[in-house]
């Protein structure tokens, strides 16, 4: 809510669509974890062996919900003025970065169905093609199908949702590649 206060009290311009990608720009997983990160949270958090990631770090999901909840702590006990300072502040690089026109970055899927709409009327499906590994330290596997084909190579990645962003941003990559192409056979 704060965020998508500020957004639109500042870009009293832009159309609901990009109002709600710079929100989720803001308010994805890798911001609140960088966020939470730079507070330190994780020397607070005492969490399952299964909730760390192999090299011993604690999953960006969890610590994403840590700073939510230290938000959640502030407004209950301080109010909404203290909570919007803090969240501002604390999320202030990413504001800078919407607010120079840096909207979507990183977020494939949401790219990707544009583009499939907007060529051929299209929505990609995201199909889990294999997992691997343990319970808590799975890898993911899945496929991009637009119109019952798979579009490129897919994508990995430690849960289901980074492997769709991996395997949208491949399958951007392959489309970019065949524009590219089809153009260079056209001018000859």
């Amino acid at each position: 809510m704060i965020i998508a206060e500020h957004l639109f009290n500042h870009f009293p311009d832009w159309d609901q669509g990009t109002l709600s990608k710079a929100k989720a720009t803001v308010v994805q997983e890798a911001p609140l974890a960088e966020a939470a990160l730079a507070l330190g949270l994780e020397e607070y958090l005492n969490v399952a062996p299964s909730e760390r990631l192999a090299d011993s770090r604690i999953r960006p999901s969890i610590l994403a919900d840590a700073f939510e909840a230290v938000v959640g702590a502030i407004f209950v006990e301080q109010g909404l003025p203290i909570a919007r300072w803090f969240v501002l502040e604390r999320l202030h690089p990413y504001l800078e970065q919407v607010s120079r026109g840096e909207i979507g970055v990183g977020d494939y899927k949401s790219k990707l169905q544009e583009i499939a709409q907007a060529k051929w009327r299209k929505t990609p499906l995201y199909r889990v093609s294999t997992e691997q590994g343990s319970a808590h330290e799975k890898i993911f596997s899945v496929d991009v199908v637009l119109d019952g084909e798979v579009m490129g190579l897919g994508g990995q990645g430690r849960s289901k949702k980074e492997a769709e962003q991996a395997a949208a941003k491949d399958a951007i990559e392959l489309i970019s590649r065949a524009e590219a192409f089809n153009s260079f056979r056209l001018r000859l």
